[in-house]
C-alpha cells in the first residue's frame, strides 16, 4: 500500500470526564425511537454499517456504558458531542472502537485459507515476479493478515526470494489497529494455528500471550481505512484481497458497491475471497469464480 502508515489517534477527555465519578453512579434513560433514528442513520452515514432493531439492544449498551464514562445522561447530549465537528471527531473515533472491535482468530475459514495455499503454489510454479501484494479488508485486530502472511511465507519458504511479499492490513477502528500492530495475541486466538506452525511465526510470552515474530510482522502494514472511502485509497494491482466477515453488516446495494471496488483493485489473475453467504448474485465481468463449493471466491481475468 502505497504511503501505508501507522497513523494513531490521540484520546482526550475533554471536560465532560470532570464530573463522571458523579454521573456515572445515575442511570442512564432508555433509547427513544427517534434516539436510536439518529444513531442508526449517523452509523450508516459515515460507516456504512447498518444497525437492525434486533441490535437495538448492542447499540444502546455500547452508548450507554461510554455515556457513563463521560457523565453524559441522555442520547441527544451524545449524539450533539459525537457530531461536534474536530472535538466530536475524537470522540467518534473512541466509540467507534467499541462498536466495531470483533472476536476473530487466526485462519478463522480454513477452506478459504486452503484456496489461498493452492493459489499461492500455483503462482510460484508460474514464476515470480513483482513482489505479492495481499490485502486483508477489515483487518479487526490483526489475525487475518497476519495468517495471510504466514501462508505468503509458507510458500515462498526455501525460494530465492522468501520475503517477495507484502501483505495490508485496513480497518475503521484505530483501537483494532493498535492491537494488530501489538501483533501479540492469546492462546485462544491461535487454536487453528498448527503447532509447527507456531513454533516458526510466533515468540511465547512471559503473560501466556504469543507475539508475531518480528520477520513476518515487518512484512504486514496496518491502517487506517472506511470502506466507505475505497475509491480514494492506494490500493490496486492486489495479487490477493480477503474480505470476510464485513459485508453482513452492509445493505445489499453497498456490499455490490463495495466488491465492485475490490475486483477494480486486483491484478490480473489476482484472487478475491468473500465470506461465504455475505453476497448472493453478485458478477463481475473480469472475474471468474473458483470451483470450490466451500468458499465465495473469484479470480480476475488475464
Amino acid at each position: 500500500m502505497a504511503g501505508c502508515s501507522h497513523r494513531n489517534t490521540a484520546m482526550t477527555q475533554g471536560e465532560g470526564m470532570q464530573s463522571a465519578g458523579v454521573w456515572a453512579l445515575r442511570p442512564v434513560a432508555d433509547m427513544s425511537q427517534a434516539d436510536f433514528h439518529d444513531w442508526q442513520t449517523l452509523l450508516e452515514a459515515r460507516t456504512g454499517v447498518v444497525i437492525s432493531e434486533q441490535r437495538r439492544a448492542f447499540l444502546q449498551t455500547n452508548l450507554s456504558a461510554r455515556m457513563r464514562e463521560l457523565g453524559v445522561t441522555d442520547y441527544a447530549s451524545y449524539y450533539r458531542q459525537v457530531t461536534d465537528g474536530p472535538r466530536g471527531a475524537v470522540e467518534w473515533s473512541t466509540l467507534l472502537d467499541r462498536l466495531t472491535v470483533q472476536e476473530t482468530r487466526f485462519f478463522r475459514h480454513p477452506p478459504s485459507f486452503e484456496v489461498l495455499t493452492q493459489y499461492l503454489q500455483e503462482r510460484l510454479a508460474a514464476g515470480l515476479g513483482k513482489p505479492w501484494e495481499l490485502w486483508s479488508v477489515g483487518c479487526s485486530s490483526g489475525e487475518e493478515p497476519y495468517s495471510l502472511a504466514i501462508l505468503a511465507a509458507e510458500a515462498l519458504q526455501g525460494s530465492e526470494l522468501p520475503e517477495h511479499f507484502a501483505v495490508t492490513g485496513t480497518d475503521i477502528s484505530q483501537g483494532a489497529l493498535s492491537k494488530a500492530r501489538e501483533a501479540c495475541y492469546s492462546q485462544r486466538r491461535l487454536e487453528q494455528v498448527s503447532d509447527d506452525l507456531r513454533e516458526r511465526y510466533f515468540l511465547a510470552q512471559a503473560d501466556g500471550r504469543f507475539k508475531v515474530v518480528s520477520s513476518l510482522a515487518a512484512r504486514v502494514c496496518c491502517a487506517r481505512l472506511n470502506v466507505l472511502e475505497l475509491a480514494k485509497a492506494p490500493m490496486s494491482g492486489m495479487d490477493v484481497i480477503f474480505c470476510q466477515n464485513l459485508l453482513i453488516y452492509f445493505r445489499r446495494w453497498r456490499r455490490r458497491d463495495i466488491l465492485n471496488r475490490l475486483a477494480e483493485s486486483l491484478a490480473p489473475g489476482g484472487l478475491l475471497v468473500v465470506g461465504v453467504g455475505e453476497v448472493a448474485g453478485w458478477q463481475h465481468p473480469e472475474l471468474v469464480p473458483v470451483a470450490d463449493e466451500r468458499v465465495l471466491a473469484f479470480t480476475r481475468k488475464g
